[in-house]
């Protein structure tokens, strides 16, 4: 079998790696999306590439250097369509035509305006085979933050919540940690990874005064944006956040007229204010949210607290929900992990569908997707 007779078990095989490489760029591209690229020549890998980070250099560019010469004549599968518009580096789609690519297996479209079909028919008419289609579905779970941001002018949102069986996330007292096992606690930080920025409340910064940085050792990635949502502005300047703002990205988003003299020792301690429109109660979120993704935030992952949940879930804004129950239950005493939506009937009830579930140490790890959305969530996502 060459590659002038495409073989469909290898073409399924090689872009599933694509699609496995790919993912290694989750949280380090934005704003641009996670890609994989395989080039292959009579049965062989030649090159691989992932988008590298800060977005660049791209999957393919990245491939075809390391393939040199053989890339002549080989097929590059690519998880998303190669682009067609110049920006700091060059077109991939031109870069594949220079280099002698025979045939592309682009498993789906790019729909950022600039590109959206064009690669694929710029590639199509200098007489490269193209053939769309295969692991789409895989390829849009992958980058729908990146879809997303481009479609809906807003991130993909994960709801991460570490609680007990009964939904529990702190004692009556406020005693919290540790309610997960030290497995489960490294996960959460793997899954931190693979998110653009965090979100939390005020609360949470006051009741915790987190660091919210991925701590995990021997691991290089572009910084993970550190947002609050704080209306009142309630976020203390000796806070962790606040003393680290020069060293890693710290977004605080706060209710529009704040006055300038309180806004100064934030902006003077290298916090990033995000002005946004007051709601009932707190702020506006999906202007939050559409505030991250103007700067190009295409994957958040909010860890709290139960405000913060309350309202991105009534405003129907969490699109996956990463959930590390331990086995142990708290009773009706316990801080609960959402505060009151309120319901008025079971049929407003916000629904997920279960896509995975996994032991975690002595904990287990579910996660979930919002029942109306297409994008399942895998284990790697």
């Amino acid at each position: 079998m060459t590659d002038r007779d495409p073989d469909p078990e290898a073409d399924r095989d090689h872009i599933a790696a694509a699609l496995a490489i790919a993912r290694r760029g989750l949280g380090n591209t934005w704003p641009n999306p996670a890609v994989g690229c395989v080039l292959v020549r009579d049965g062989q890998v030649v090159g691989r590439g992932w988008t590298q980070p800060g977005g660049r250099p791209h999957a393919e560019a990245v491939a075809l250097a390391r393939a040199g010469a053989a890339a002549e004549g080989a097929t590059a599968y690519v998880t998303l369509e190669p682009c067609s518009h110049w920006g700091r580096t060059p077109p991939c789609c031109d870069a594949l035509i220079k280099a002698g690519i025979r045939r592309v297996v682009v498993a789906t479209g790019d729909p950022d305006p600039r590109v959206d079909g064009r690669g694929l028919q710029r590639l199509r008419k200098a007489g490269v085979i193209v053939e769309l289609g295969l692991g789409g579905p895989a390829a849009r779970a992958l980058n729908a933050g990146f879809a997303r941001r481009i479609t809906r002018g807003l991130p993909l949102v994960t709801l991460k919540l570490a609680t007990t069986l009964d939904g529990r996330i702190a004692t009556a007292g406020g005693e919290s940690r540790w309610i997960t096992g030290p497995e489960a606690r490294r996960e959460a930080h793997a899954l931190r990874a693979r998110h653009d920025a965090i979100l939390v409340g005020s609360g949470t910064v006051l009741a915790d005064d987190p660091e919210l940085t991925p701590r995990l050792p021997g691991t290089a990635r572009v910084p993970l944006a550190r947002v609050v949502a704080d209306s009142r502005l309630r976020t203390p300047l000796d806070s962790r956040l606040v003393r680290t703002a020069r060293q890693v990205p710290t977004w605080i988003a706060t209710r529009t007229g704040q006055r300038p003299g309180v806004l100064a020792p934030y902006l003077e301690a290298g916090v990033q204010i995000l002005p946004v429109p007051r709601a009932r109660p707190g702020l506006d979120l999906a202007a939050l949210l559409g505030a991250l993704a103007q700067r190009g935030v295409t994957r958040v992952m909010a860890e709290g607290g139960a405000g913060l949940a309350a309202g991105l879930l009534r405003a129907g804004l969490v699109d996956r929900i990463a959930w590390f129950h331990a086995p142990g239950i708290m009773g009706g005493d316990g801080l609960p992990a959402v505060q009151p939506l309120p319901l008025a009937a079971l049929s407003a009830m916000p629904r997920y569908r279960r896509v995975a579930s996994r032991a975690v140490g002595a904990d287990w790890f579910t996660e979930l997707v919002r029942e109306e959305s297409e994008e399942a969530c895998s284990p790697e996502s």
